[in-house]
């Protein structure tokens, strides 16, 4: 039984929206920040200093870890810190869930449980390290595979495209890079829910539809009563760019071991999420 929880990364988008729903589910919450603490985060952690990460873990004693906290830039963050925090959670005997992401893989293709990485940016190449270093220290662990988050109007996509929109940002939105979006509160329920669970290994946990990055700022933009025509529209060999297009993560086993629904992307926008 899962009576205390610890959030790593509780100050982000998903860290946030999963501390606060474990506490409206009756558990007990720790979350992490790193610079500024919040309702929702009042232990500030670096996960780049594994001893103040077995400090915390040791003090708090969870049951569950969900490793949220990311760096997009920082290896020493998506890479050292998930082996850092895998570590100091085995020591304690708390189950680990750890968020990985789509990006780990660099060609076009739909991915079950069993694909390996082949990234090929350093993103991509950190969080595959991350699953490398989280799965051998700890078996027992789930990898939790996802891709573009979005929600209550704070997922980074949503940003982009009302930045692009503005003028606030140059850039385009790629017509012909597809993947598989699902709403913030969706991965945070499906997180508790591992957490609570047995699963062990990599699990894929996306939304059911695929849709162009593109087209997904259209309906983002519609949803906030925005200029849709407004957008910028891009391919990727147009902005000089070598990455994946169309990656899709397959989400049979997920629907099968979950109760968590997965909505898909135009159900969750329609409904003004």
């Amino acid at each position: 039984m899962i009576n205390r929880v610890l959030v790593t990364g509780a100050t982000g988008h998903l860290g946030s929206h999963t501390a606060r729903r474990a506490a409206a589910a009756g558990w007990s919450v720790v979350g992490t920040f790193l610079t500024a603490p919040a309702p929702e985060a009042g232990e500030r952690l670096d996960i780049r200093d594994p001893a103040a990460v077995r400090d915390l873990m040791r003090r708090v004693r969870p049951d569950a870890v969900i490793h949220t906290a990311a760096g997009r830039s920082d290896w020493a963050v998506m890479a050292d810190g998930a082996a850092h925090v895998a570590v100091a959670a085995a020591e304690v005997g708390a189950r680990l869930v750890h968020v990985s992401s789509d990006a780990i893989f660099g060609r076009d293709g739909e991915y079950d449980e069993t694909a390996e990485p082949d990234p090929v940016y350093r993103y991509g190449a950190a969080k595959a390290a991350a699953e490398t270093a989280v799965r051998a220290v700890d078996p027992g662990a789930v990898v939790v595979r996802t891709s573009v988050i979005l929600g209550h109007g704070a997922g980074q996509h949503e940003r982009l495209t009302r930045d692009l929109i503005a003028g606030r940002t140059a850039g385009a939105l790629f017509t012909d890079m597809i993947r598989k979006p699902l709403h913030v509160d969706d991965l945070a329920d499906a997180l508790l829910e591992l957490a609570a669970g047995r699963c062990a290994g990599v699990l894929n946990v996306a939304g059911p539809e695929a849709i162009s990055r593109y087209d997904l700022g259209v309906l983002i933009a519609r949803r906030d009563g925005l200029d849709a025509s407004r957008i910028p529209a891009a391919t990727i060999v147009e902005m000089g760019l070598s990455l994946p297009g169309d990656v899709r993560l397959r989400t049979d086993k997920a629907v099968s071991v979950l109760s968590t629904r997965l909505r898909g992307v135009s159900e969750f926008l329609a409904a003004q999420a």
